[in-house]
């Protein structure tokens, strides 16, 4: 306190120097507190790069070899498809076996990231996921809706690699069939995004 300042004076000094002081220690604290969310975010970008980059190198080392297995899951499923003409034992325990096979090859895939794409009767075509080869008239399923997967598709650690190629609902299928109007897009195969399909129904299969 000066010779010419009063207590009172005196004290709203102090008391305002006190609180300056406050305000900038609290702004330096906000900036901190900002440097450290700028930090952490960074981070967990960082890792979340680092793991998507792991998962494509993985990826793609294996693609060839997941698309080379992928036959041999084709040649089960066709294999199994076919009821055996003989009843004999011999021949039941030759079908049992080679369901046993591909069940166990089907559960190999899954643990190391090959998921299979199958997508069930009346699901909506998803042109990301879906190749249509062939269209129908449904009473069941609405327009742009899947009839039935001729061949399903498989995505490896979430990167497609083979599309399900599916049976589609044509045009006035389900609902329109019966008088319903049907919100469906004018294309069926479109994204949702308004992309097309890249590409019109190969009727050739």
């Amino acid at each position: 306190m000066s010779d010419d300042q009063t207590p009172a004076e005196a004290f709203n000094e102090a008391a305002d120097a006190a609180v300056d002081e406050l305000i900038a220690l609290q702004a330096e604290n906000q900036a901190l507190k900002d440097q450290i969310l700028r930090i952490a975010a960074d981070a967990e970008n960082s890792k979340r790069r680092a793991e998507r980059e792991a998962n494509d190198a993985r990826a793609y080392a294996i693609q060839k070899f997941a698309r080379d297995l992928l036959t041999v899951a084709d040649t089960l499923s066709r294999a199994l498809a076919i009821p055996p003409a003989s009843g004999e034992p011999a021949v039941n325990n030759f079908v049992v076996g080679v369901e046993m096979t591909e069940k166990a090859l089907q559960t190999a895939f899954e643990s190391n990231g090959l998921k299979q794409i199958a997508p069930a009767a009346g699901t909506r075509f998803d042109p990301h996921q879906h190749q249509a080869v062939m269209e129908q008239a449904s009473p069941e399923v609405d327009a742009g809706g899947v009839i039935s997967t001729l061949q399903p598709g498989y995505e490896l650690l979430g990167r497609l690699i083979r599309p399900a190629m599916v049976v589609v609902a044509a045009k006035g299928s389900g609902a329109q069939a019966s008088g319903v109007e049907n919100s469906a897009p004018a294309n069926p195969y479109a994204a949702n995004d308004g992309d097309d399909a890249g590409g019109a129904v190969d009727t050739r299969a």
